[in-house]
């Protein structure tokens, strides 16, 4: 083998790993990492064994290609860690979050929440921005209006409401609709939100925290916007 030669197999040793990216490096596993610094040395070891011994290899290639593997190796090593260390943090979440059970916390969502006595209703609002008139309409899961209710006038953030429900029918889960204006006339952004108990706390499927709600079920812990 001609020193032409034994540089040539050199500089593709890493195509021959399988090693061509950033991102291919990230899905070589902690042994498959261990089988491709292997194969490195054994073709190293081949090619200055066969290499002309009138006419080496250069140094400088050499060293290059051998930082290049240990860089490889130490990405995914640094990934490992990384993964550990969010595997921990997601446990040591969901076991902090344990302290919200039992607890009420206002939520995105538009389900009427009634009191203890059966004849309040209550809900919350999020503007995003003053308002000069602001109405709730109370609908039937079918979207049926069956009461409205003028709050006046609000200032931008959060505000609690509560209702007069001893004449809506208790038999169906009402909601709540709500449109707020400013002094223009024009529409102010709202989000309705909904007064629920926490019941559990985990994990959802994309790993991210998950309450579990009395009404609500399933919610995302970032469409949580007040623990009460």
């Amino acid at each position: 083998m001609t020193a032409t030669n034994a540089t040539s197999s050199l500089a593709v040793a890493p195509a021959a790993l399988n090693i061509t990216s950033s991102s291919d490096a990230g899905s070589v596993s902690a042994s498959s990492s261990t089988e491709a610094q292997d194969r490195f040395l054994k073709l190293l070891v081949a090619q200055l064994s066969n290499q002309d011994p009138m006419n080496p290899m250069d140094n400088a290639q050499m060293t290059s290609q051998i930082a290049q593997i240990n860089t490889v190796t130490g990405i995914q090593q640094l990934n490992d860690t990384m993964k550990s260390m969010a595997s921990q943090m997601s446990a040591m979440q969901v076991l902090q979050a344990g302290n919200l059970v039992g607890h009420n916390v206002l939520a995105e969502g538009n389900k009427l929440t009634f009191a203890a006595d059966g004849q309040t209703a209550v809900g919350a609002i999020e503007l995003a921005g003053a308002a000069k008139n602001v109405q709730v309409q109370v609908t039937t899961p079918g979207g049926q209006v069956i009461d409205t209710v003028q709050l006046g006038p609000l200032a931008a953030g959060q505000h609690g409401f509560t209702l007069d429900a001893a004449a809506y029918p208790s038999d169906m889960q009402l909601q709540f609709k709500v449109t707020a204006t400013d002094a223009k006339g024009d529409a102010v952004t709202t989000t309705s939100l909904m007064r629920d108990q926490v019941v559990a706390v985990g994990n959802g499927t994309d790993g991210t925290l998950s309450l579990t709600l009395l009404n609500a079920g399933a919610t995302p812990y970032a469409s949580v916007r007040a623990v009460l």
